[in-house]
């Protein structure tokens, strides 16, 4: 068609006053496109005015950085199928030649200039591929395009127009794709973490006395803010653990003060129709910063600084409403928290404490369990090492008790009370750094079997590093407590070789706490949810980090764990609070059963079918057996953590997990078959011994003893076969470490070959062979007799 003849439809287009909807998508048409485009000459001016509105949205924006582009998500723009009203560009023009279409395509694709313009808009290399590919794909594939699509190409094709000027349209579909192109100011603005304080009108108003107690373990600290908080008329305990809440809660309803108990998993409320009492002691997570009080507790300060948890406290310290704040921490946040209240206009009263006993590094390690004292408190950093430490003190004919950190609350203070009753014969104590807040220990001599501690990086990689100085003094500093038997406190190591290390690691000075944590709300994430509808939570995620700004006292915390959940049931239909809620709650993702304990609650809550504890009794297969191994252990504690996640979810989701109360009465049966099983721990790790020292689980004929529920998970978590000469492997362990032969392997201290002829010298000893040879045995002497 003949520029000429374009022109002339062109302005026999009708108008908008005219019926139909052909007219109304030419009158859009003519609004958007204006005037007829003339020659190649409009192209420069089309590109300079771009650009130059490219230019002030880019200056606009205003961000320290670029955003990370590789989490924009494309989103799949189907192409148009044939329409109704028919081609009307085809029409107005004619059918467009794809071979012709595809040239342009590639040509525009190939333009410098294009490419420069894109990156104006956001568009880097990156994004302009892919921008690009979805593009070509739609058009090329489109029955019909759009009218304005249409035109363009078909002057392009007569040399009507320039390449360029498909540029407005190929934008249009990029911010289709990527909707975060479309609102970039809006989500800057929402990720805006700058100024945490003006979060909390409630606690700006009032003028808080803001009181740090600091000194080191056993200084007295916290009992000096419990007396404050015991004597007022009003008061909040925040505590970082659940058994600290629990004590403090027992505490001040002995002392004669009504106090209420508030964790994730648990509500008590003293009055017995259920008015809350003035004084509340909670998990800090669950503090509330709407309601005033006289005095609030803000027990381990210092933990500002976590990178996951760090969040909570810094919303206790800018938010609770209170007249008179007491902090109890390490000296290394005194700084910090300076700072934090010099933006509020509140000023830091510090108190130090002294350590109340004396505590004295030993010269000597211990070297042997032989050596061994009543009072001592072997401290391990994985469960493999309590489970041999453990092996090794029974085989000495004394009674121990064990402390790790997967235990129920329950079964922690009955390990904790056998140990510090005199007249209970177990003295010593294996337990990991579980010991180092929350329990009252009887302590005399701390020993370090190792210095080196597993952990995981904010990139979720794993890290063996030694021990940080605040940890070492944190675990050191249970040795000799002023209310126990032990008035002065020791610490040693198990090796020598680490004692030189250890006396390094305590003389070093704490480093200073630089930042505090935050954390987006349900709020910000459903502001950014508003913006980009069809993005998953977790890209959410990752968007609003690399969005947000804050300033150098403030990071955001590690949101792994967040991820992890949402992406475990980003399948299921829930609306997008909902699924935040799900994704908050507090799982082990280490632990397969719980993980797909959070699944199973989401997919029954999506169908709108209410967890009872009839339906969670048949998931998990109760009553359970009690413990026969270690494997079997770690499966009960799993299945007390997916209690535990019920019952947090009965707080949120009243409606839909009605059973909370029942399901408590469940866990205390749980519990107390599990403190039997750590009770007769020793049994349980000599029988996992017998079967898992050469693998002999994995050898053919071999059935692992299990119960219950336990039997489908040690299906899920079964380690898979290894390359070569290895044996089969299979984790110990929630820790992930290896059995003891298959880690000699690795170690080259046995071959191969080695192991199997252990294996083999292993089968010929074993009880059903032995009977078997006795019975070939009497074949032959009945044969010879004959």
């Amino acid at each position: 068609m003949s520029f000429p003849r374009c022109s002339l439809l062109w302005a026999r287009l009708p108008a908008g006053r005219q019926a139909g909807p052909r007219a109304a998508a030419c009158s859009a048409l003519r609004a958007r496109l204006g005037p007829f485009p003339g020659t190649a000459r409009r192209a420069p001016a089309l590109t300079a005015a771009a650009s130059a509105s490219a230019s002030s949205s880019s200056s606009a924006s205003g961000g320290p950085r670029a955003p990370n582009t590789s989490l924009f998500v494309p989103l799949t723009v189907k192409p148009q199928g044939p329409s109704a009203d028919g081609d009307i560009g085809a029409e107005l023009t004619r059918p467009l030649d794809k071979n012709e279409v595809k040239k342009i395509l590639d040509k525009f694709y190939k333009r410098q200039e294009i490419q420069k313009l894109s990156a104006d808009y956001g568009l880097d290399a990156r994004l302009f591929h892919q921008a690009f590919i979805s593009f070509r794909n739609y058009i090329m594939q489109s029955h019909s395009l759009d009218v304005d699509i249409h035109i363009v190409l078909n002057d392009i094709c007569f040399s009507a127009a320039h390449v360029d000027d498909l540029f407005p349209s190929f934008l249009r579909h990029a911010k289709q794709i990527f909707p975060v192109l479309e609102c970039k100011e809006d989500l800057r603005k929402i990720s805006d973490l700058r100024l945490p304080p003006n979060w909390y009108p409630e606690a700006r108003a009032i003028q808080r006395k803001i009181i740090f107690h600091s000194g080191p373990t056993n200084s007295g600290k916290t009992y000096h803010a419990i007396q404050k908080y015991l004597s007022a008329k009003s008061a909040v305990y925040c505590g970082p653990l659940k058994l600290l809440a629990h004590e403090i809660f027992e505490k001040t309803n002995a002392a004669g003060v009504p106090c209420d108990l508030v964790t994730g998993e648990e509500r008590v409320t003293v009055d017995a129709d259920g008015k809350q009492a003035a004084h509340v002691a909670c998990t800090v997570e669950m503090c509330s910063v709407t309601t005033p009080y006289e005095v609030a507790v803000i027990d381990e300060i210092q933990m500002i600084r976590d990178p996951a948890r760090g969040w909570a406290w810094t919303r206790a310290l800018l938010g609770l409403c209170a007249e008179e704040v007491h902090l109890c921490g390490e000296s290394a946040a005194i700084d910090l928290v300076t700072e934090l209240l010099y933006t509020t206009g509140e000023e830091v009263e510090v108190q130090n404490y002294e350590r109340l006993t004396p505590i004295s590094v030993l010269d000597h390690a211990l070297e042997s369990l032989d050596n061994l004292r009543p009072g001592d408190c072997i401290v391990c950093f994985s469960k493999n090492d309590i489970y041999s430490v453990s092996r090794q003190i029974e085989l000495r004919g004394l009674e121990l008790a064990v402390i790790y950190g997967s235990l129920p609350p329950g079964t922690k203070l009955a390990q904790a009370k056998k140990f510090n009753d005199p007249s209970d014969p177990c003295k010593i104590l294996v337990a990991t750094d579980a010991i180092g807040m929350g329990l009252n220990l009887s302590i005399k001599r701390i020993i370090f079997y190792s210095l080196i501690k597993p952990s995981i990086n904010e990139k979720g990689e794993k890290e063996i590093e030694p021990i940080t100085t605040s940890q070492a003094l944190q675990i050191a500093g249970r040795a000799g407590r002023f209310s126990s038997r032990f008035k002065e406190g020791e610490v040693t190591t198990m090796y020598r070789d680490d004692l030189g290390l250890l006396k390094e690691i305590l003389n070093r000075p704490v480093d200073p706490i630089r930042a505090a944590g935050l954390h987006p709300t349900a709020e910000q994430i459903e502001m950014f949810a508003y913006h980009l509808p069809e993005t998953t939570l977790s890209n959410l995620i990752d968007i609003f980090v690399d969005f947000s700004q804050v300033d150098g006292q403030y990071f955001v915390c590690n949101l792994d764990d967040f991820k992890f959940s949402a992406e475990l049931i980003q399948h299921i239909p829930l609306n997008l609070r909902v699924r935040y809620v799900f994704c908050t709650a507090p799982i082990n993702k280490r632990q397969p059963f719980v993980c797909s304990s959070l699944l199973q609650f989401a997919r029954q809550y999506s169908r709108n079918e209410p967890l009872t504890c009839a339906w969670l009794c048949r998931y998990i297969k109760w009553p359970l057996l009690p413990p026969k191994n270690i494997k079997d252990l770690m499966d009960l504690e799993a299945v007390h953590d997916v209690f535990d996640l019920y019952l947090w979810l009965s707080y949120r989701f009243m409606d839909m997990f009605p059973d909370a109360s029942l399901v408590r009465e469940l866990q205390k049966e749980l519990d107390a078959i599990i403190q039997g099983g750590v009770h007769n721990i020793t049994k349980l790790i000599k029988t996992s011994e017998t079967r898992k020292l050469l693998n002999l689980e994995n050898l053919p004929g071999s059935q692992p003893c299990l119960s219950g529920t336990s039997k489908s998970q040690a299906r899920r978590t079964r380690g898979t076969k290894s390359s070569g000469a290895r044996t089969a492997q299979q984790p110990s362990s929630g820790s992930g470490e290896l059995p003891l032969a298959s880690r000699l392997v690795q170690q080259g201290l046995l071959t191969p070959a080695m192991l199997k002829q252990l294996q083999k010298e292993w089968l010929t000893q074993s009880p059903e062979h032995s009977k078997e040879k006795a019975g070939t045995r009497r074949k032959k002497k009945d044969s010879n007799s004959d």
